[in-house]
């Protein structure tokens, strides 16, 4: 039993399947990993794989009409799996933050930055519109968004992507959730602001003790953030390790084909040329 709760999160025998002509079509099959405190597991694999499904599914956010989960989502020992909408609406934003991709997604279009912000805020929390504004404002702060007050009282439309993810970072960290979900969060965007996001992401686990599942096809992102890394293929878990042992001794034969597919780039190639 203390083994158990020492684990924020634990997934268990989780299986996605899709309604279709044909039947019940199987997504994602036989999942399982445990997340502690502060760790960052990197769920790495080619699109199509069942990463994100697989995190969807642990927001419960697919449509309970045409999917079905099966198995057990577990955090802090609360099962998350057939919880209700509004239990679940609470438990989502508070203990479980989302960044997604597309930084666009996650906001309305017609409210303003600041609007959003203390509106979710306000919705987990007893503060008052002021108190809500002044965190939202420190907590812009915090992942160095330039002129809080000014951003505040923008649109989304006229940030960038990555001052957008700073922005749902920002507010993740003023939540302190217990876990954190991000699918792609450097995607779409260029070095200098992917460095910054993955910095944001670094102190989010190390100063709020939070746990980044962190879902993304860029290896280099994983092996700069991840402690553990959990291979997805045809929607299975295929290997498990430590960061440093499978980027060093990986053992299934897709994670070597994963590796080995990484672009590489001939330093000493090109300086011959140049000579």
């Amino acid at each position: 039993m203390i083994e158990k709760q020492r684990h924020v999160l634990q997934v268990s025998g989780l299986n996605v399947k899709v309604k279709s002509e044909q039947g019940m079509l199987s997504l994602v099959q036989d999942i399982h990993f445990e997340m502690k405190p502060g760790e960052v597991l990197g769920l790495v694999g080619e699109s199509g794989s069942g990463k994100t499904i697989t995190c969807m599914s642990l927001l419960q956010l697919l449509d309970r009409k045409t999917t079905c989960v099966e198995g057990s989502i577990r955090l802090h020992s609360r099962e998350l799996n057939g919880l209700g909408v509004e239990d679940m609406r609470s438990i989502r934003g508070k203990e479980i933050g989302f960044i997604m991709q597309n930084p666009m997604n996650a906001f309305t279009p017609v409210y303003t930055i600041g609007d959003q912000f203390i509106e979710t805020i306000r919705t987990h929390s007893d503060l008052t519109k002021k108190q809500a504004s002044e965190l939202a404002l420190s907590s812009m702060d915090a992942v160095n968004l330039p002129q809080p007050s000014e951003l505040m009282r923008r649109y989304p439309f006229q940030l960038s992507g990555g001052m957008l993810q700073r922005v749902m970072i920002a507010i993740s960290m003023c939540l302190r959730p217990s876990v954190v979900i991000a699918d792609e969060p450097t995607t779409a965007l260029d070095v200098t602001n992917q460095l910054q996001v993955l910095r944001q992401l670094d102190r989010l686990r190390s100063e709020c003790g939070t746990s980044i599942l962190l879902i993304s096809h860029d290896l280099g992102v994983i092996a700069e953030l991840a402690d553990k890394v959990a291979v997805m293929h045809k929607g299975r878990i295929v290997e498990k390790a430590n960061v440093y042992q499978l980027f060093d001794h990986p053992q299934h034969e897709y994670t070597k084909k994963l590796l080995n597919a990484r672009p590489t780039f001939q330093i000493n190639q090109q300086i011959q040329e140049f000579v």
